[in-house]
């Protein structure tokens, strides 16, 4: 079922006050609003008030074996005003794990080429087929570098159409922008972070892979990688954030998922997945109840395997052997 459409109006700011059930230290706090209607966008988008800064960013992305080519579905058809972000581009080109985060300098030019300004309120989708997939990964970019007025498409490209919102094949050519970047060190995690954290606890770790690759029940979609996960690693997979029809859930489901889980929002958490992307649904829905700092494993599974021990590789099937 479709919730109700928001009833925000576009030339309003959007702060959104949310609480956390489960603590003292975070318990009122004023966020700025997550998600917007494929309403608002549309009169956004109509809206020719001076000062309303909205930057529409198309950040889909797929995995190899899905045979999708993002940037030319995003020629074909796309929100009108949008231009594409391409998470591989706008990364660290010299790492040997999969785009990984780049400099602040680098993120700085890449969204200032699209016309993204530190004035802009950025609204960022993707057009895959679960609602949102990839897009989450751009909003957490822009908040670790420094920019909260960030929010996505609630449903993505998928529910856009749905609604019978238009589309467009015309090419964007935006102004360049100055923006600014800096990086928030603390909501990024490293290898030595993870290992560390397997002996001291001090954070939670949340998996948002799906279940079979957790277990090792099912095969990495990446060469020489085999399933499994981080000892003492929880799973909660993306895919349980969002509806059957691809709209995030409320932040009461969201909350009740966690507490199955035995996920406390209220001590440090920190997210993984395959290569970073889908971790930051998990970022997304402790913002959406209220907890805006849950960091992220960049290097993430595949980080993980490639330099994890053995008996650090926990899996149901082969894990990793010793050489």
């Amino acid at each position: 079922m479709h919730r109700a459409p928001h009833t925000e109006n576009p030339t309003k700011p959007l702060v959104a006050s949310e609480s956390v059930q489960a603590s003292g230290a975070m318990s009122q706090q004023l966020l700025y609003r997550a998600l917007v209607s494929a309403k608002w966008v549309s009169e956004a988008i109509k809206s020719t008030q001076p000062g309303l800064a909205i930057r529409l960013l198309d950040a889909s992305w797929y995995l190899p074996k899905m045979k999708r080519n993002p940037r030319t579905e995003f020629e074909e058809r796309h929100i009108p005003g949008a231009a594409f972000f391409d998470i591989d581009q706008c990364s660290d080109r010299t790492s040997p794990y999969d785009h990984m985060l780049p400099s602040a300098g680098e993120f700085a030019e890449y969204v200032g080429k699209l016309g993204v300004s530190s004035d802009s309120h950025v609204v960022v989708y993707d057009a895959s087929d679960q609602g949102l997939f990839s897009a989450p990964r751009v909003w957490w970019m822009f908040r670790v570098f420094g920019h909260e007025a960030v929010s996505l498409l609630d449903g993505g490209l998928k529910n856009w159409l749905w609604e019978g919102h238009p589309v467009s094949s015309e090419k964007n050519r935006p102004a360049p922008a100055e923006f600014h970047a800096s990086l928030d060190k603390s909501m990024v995690k490293t290898h030595e972070d993870i290992k560390e954290n397997i002996e001291s606890r001090q954070f939670q770790v949340v998996d948002a892979r799906s279940a079979g690759r957790f277990l090792g029940k099912e095969p990495e979609p990446r060469e020489g990688i085999e399933p499994g996960h981080i000892p003492g690693s929880v799973n909660i997979p993306f895919t349980d954030f969002l509806t059957e029809s691809g709209l995030e859930k409320s932040p009461e489901k969201i909350s009740s998922l966690f507490q199955e889980k035995q996920v406390d929002l209220s001590k440090p958490l920190v997210a993984t997945c395959g290569s970073g992307v889908t971790a930051c649904h998990v970022a997304l829905g402790a913002y959406l109840c209220g907890k805006p700092d849950v960091a992220i494993y960049d290097g993430a599974w595949v980080e993980w395997f490639m330099r994890a021990r053995p008996e650090h590789i926990i899996s149901e099937s082969r894990g990793k052997k010793t050489l």
